[in-house]
């Protein structure tokens, strides 16, 4: 059998049948093929007359299969990231990358100063013209310091609950704290502070005149510090706000020179 005897009689997975009637013809029989079998193989004739032989190349295809591929990271917003994925296959597997949309080619995937948005999953695949493609994520975590984004606050009258609430994006998770003036709030007489991931609810119960004014919301984490101005002004009662509108009323009919601005100062 010429350069396959040896592999022939060592190798077990490897025979050769003749077919049934017709004993001038044989076939090579390899079981469990291997990537180890791709090759030329040689077919000779023993006979004491001209031997012919000839050669026949077997190509081992194999599916991709990705064996090396970045762990999950956490990075600050700005830096840069560099991901691998590497896979072996036959032929050789083509490696891309898709975060939602694609991002490109190759075993190395470069972000150079990466954002917030740019956070999430990163899919490596390797594909080749024999099986589907074979895929692997990598989460990327990118941190940045907190920015709000939102406060509101509704003017309520004395006596009544008064909700200042104020949410901030971050990664990590920011820690607020609420202020007004210099004075930090807490909790206690009357006023509750809770705090769920990227929101802080400030709820003061039964308003006094001295509650009302500007507050601050402070959200930090490890990367930096955020604020935002939050006023929370006293609402009128409509029967009160009647009133005041009344008594306006006389007074430009007792002195018709006087203007609103003066009224309202006077106030």
């Amino acid at each position: 059998m010429g350069s396959l005897k040896d592999k022939w009689s060592v190798d077990p997975r490897v025979s050769i049948v003749s077919s049934v009637g017709d004993k001038h013809e044989y076939s090579l029989q390899i079981q469990r093929v291997d990537v180890s079998d791709d090759g030329q193989y040689t077919c000779s004739i023993q006979s004491e007359r001209n031997p012919r032989p000839k050669l026949l190349n077997l190509i081992v295809k194999v599916p991709p299969k990705i064996y090396d591929i970045s762990s999950n990271i956490t990075v600050n917003e700005g830096s840069n990231v560099s991901l691998i994925c590497t896979a072996s296959g036959k032929p050789e597997p083509s490696i891309s990358w898709r975060h939602i949309t694609p991002l490109g080619d190759g075993e190395y995937l470069n972000i150079t100063g990466i954002t917030r948005d740019q956070a999430g999953d990163y899919e490596c695949s390797a594909l080749n013209d024999i099986a589907s493609p074979d895929t692997k994520t990598v989460k990327v975590t990118v941190n940045f310091a907190p920015s709000i984004h939102e406060t509101k606050s509704h003017g309520v009258g004395l006596g009544r609950t008064a909700l200042l609430r104020c949410e901030a994006a971050a990664v990590p998770w920011p820690t607020f704290e609420w202020y007004k003036g210099e004075k930090r709030i807490i909790k206690g007489q009357g006023i509750e502070i809770k705090n769920l991931n990227t929101r802080s609810v400030l709820t003061m119960t039964n308003m006094t005149e001295d509650r009302y004014g500007n507050y601050t919301c402070v959200a930090s984490n490890k990367l930096g510090t955020a604020n935002a101005s939050v006023p929370l002004i006293r609402k009128c009662s409509p029967a009160a706000a009647g009133s005041t509108w009344r008594f306006w009323v006389w007074l430009r009919r007792m002195w018709p020179h006087i203007l609103l601005q003066d009224f309202l100062l006077e106030g």
